[in-house]
């Protein structure tokens, strides 16, 4: 019994002196490179989160969710985002999109109109394409025809201008909690999905927001509009 106990302790000490020796073959550099490094974006990501929940909660919104995502989500494609974020259909993925009017009248400088803005968000499905023309044709009818359709011309507003407009950088626009009140344009093919919970950007680039769409429309009260195609 003791020649076993003798022989286990010398194979013991084998292995500490073995380890030993493999811990002091590694340079500290080694060492440093082969931990986990830390994802300083987490905290922020968490910040966002919590800012944008607490907003949505005070204005009685409670039928949402949030997601994080891998920082290379937009190149994949529209299944894999689907998986990803657990929507039901492509057709439920949508995206924000800050549009200006380049045309607008010498005293149309801001939003303080939302029925004639100088800046508009328009939030559309990833499936379908932006008709910047029938979005000129309801802000002139909206105007009751007071102001020559020639004056509405909406583009895509530069990115510096979102980015300074809505407090959130390409791929992370929302329509929560924006830095200015933008008017908001849903697209009318948004309100037809079933179930009617749809996915947009959340704030940060590596955090998408699924919300109740009727939730949405009676917090944001955006304009309803039919603006996109196949």
């Amino acid at each position: 019994m003791e020649r076993q106990l003798a022989e286990l302790e010398r194979l013991q000490t084998q292995i500490l002196q073995r380890i030993s020796k493999l811990e002091l073959s590694f340079s500290p550099q080694e060492l440093s490179a082969s931990l986990p490094v830390p994802d300083s974006s987490q905290p922020a990501i968490c910040d966002t989160e919590t800012r944008l929940s607490g907003i949505l909660r005070t204005n009685g919104v409670n039928d949402f969710s949030f997601k994080k995502v891998l920082s290379d989500y937009y190149d994949w494609p529209l299944e894999a985002r689907r998986d990803a974020v657990g929507a039901v259909t492509i057709e439920h993925l949508c995206k924000s999109i800050v549009l200006v009017n380049t045309q607008a009248q010498s005293n149309v400088v801001d939003c303080s109109d939302r029925n004639n803005s100088k800046y508009y968000v328009v939030v559309v499905q990833y499936t379908a394409r932006f008709n910047a023309e029938t979005v000129k044709n309801f802000l002139y009818t909206l105007n009751d025809g007071k102001i020559a359709k020639k004056k509405f011309n909406l583009r895509l507003a530069p990115e510096a201008t979102s980015v300074e407009l809505t407090g959130y950088e390409h791929n992370a626009v929302t329509c929560i909690g924006m830095r200015t009140d933008i008017p908001v344009i849903l697209d009318e093919a948004i309100v037809k999905l079933h179930p009617d919970f749809f996915w947009l950007g959340g704030g940060d680039i590596c955090l998408k927001l699924g919300i109740r769409t009727t939730e949405f429309i009676n917090f944001v009260k955006p304009f309803i509009v039919p603006c996109s195609g196949t």
